[in-house]
């Protein structure tokens, strides 16, 4: 079996992790958790930096943060994992699912027709013509690491008010080579981005996730909300509905041990892609997908 991804535990993750049972931060709270936002934030170049219990949480959490809502649709590509559709679904929207391209993402020619032929823009509000139902989002996913092409797509959803929010799950350390979005990492384009650190991610902390955004407003409201939606820190008055998606201390320890390491990490993947490239190819002619 070869799995999508291995975990590489070679650095400080003892001595993080043990830090924290020696210190007695183990739950939602603690020094490590602003540790492990800010290396994110270091790596990515994101503003703002919100940890959560998962990549799916994270999704759900911009979602509800960029208006989507019961009855409302959301573009999103025919292939990826299940966490997106079902983020949507959280919300109470459903997906409008988009080709792909060959690079496994979404087909971004494909999407820029279906904007201008089959939406119309009705008091500020993107409507899809066939069933008249408001589209709130768009959703790419950075599929395998591989960056969606997302730059042909920014000035017509600015023009159709149209927020994009990135899957970036499995694109942590991926930037844009070229065109305007040239040096901009993945999670960082759209009004915001979901990283996952799942098991199976290019670094993990066990299970979690982020949101990246560059809005202080999206942030503190993320924030808000993962934490039960509690108006004050020790009280119980709640005037909204809340979410328990806080990541604990114990695994944004993990997970700084791993920040520490992508760097090394990267440069393992990218040395195993060139093998199994050569290796398909030389036995089989098989040609694997290359990053755009």
């Amino acid at each position: 079996m070869i799995l999508l991804s291995e975990p590489y535990l070679t650095g400080n993750e003892w001595k993080h992790v043990r830090s924290c049972l020696d210190t007695g931060w183990v739950s939602t709270a603690g020094p490590y958790i602003n540790t492990f936002e800010k290396k994110i934030a270091q790596r990515t170049g994101s503003k703002h930096v919100v940890a959560t219990t998962s990549g799916t949480a994270a999704l759900h959490m911009a979602l509800k943060e960029a208006g989507v809502g019961p009855g409302d649709e959301v573009i999103m590509p025919s292939l990826s994992f299940i966490a997106p559709a079902n983020a949507v679904h959280y919300n109470g929207a459903v997906p409008i699912f988009m080709d792909c391209d060959d690079t496994f993402n979404l087909d971004v020619e494909k999407t820029v027709e279906f904007l201008k032929t089959r939406t119309t823009l009705r008091r500020n509000v993107l409507r899809n013509k066939k069933t008249g139902k408001a589209i709130r989002a768009l959703l790419p996913v950075h599929v395998f690491g591989n960056a969606v092409n997302l730059e042909p797509l920014l000035s017509i959803c600015k023009k159709n008010k149209l927020p994009i929010i990135e899957d970036a799950a499995e694109s942590i350390g991926v930037k844009y080579k070229t065109g305007r979005l040239k040096g901009k990492h993945t999670g960082t384009v759209g009004i915001a981005g979901c990283l996952s650190f799942n098991g199976n991610k290019v670094v993990t902390s066990g299970g979690g996730g982020a949101v990246l955004t560059e809005k202080l407003s999206l942030a503190k409201r993320t924030r808000y909300l993962i934490s039960q939606a509690k108006d004050e820190p020790l009280s119980y008055v709640h005037n909204e509905v809340g979410f328990n998606y806080g990541l604990t201390s114990l695994e944004a320890a993990l997970g700084t041990a791993q920040l520490e390491n992508l760097g090394k990490i990267l440069v393992i993947k990218n040395k195993n892609f060139r093998y199994m490239l050569a290796a398909l190819k030389a036995r089989c002619g098989i040609e694997l997908v290359r990053p755009p």
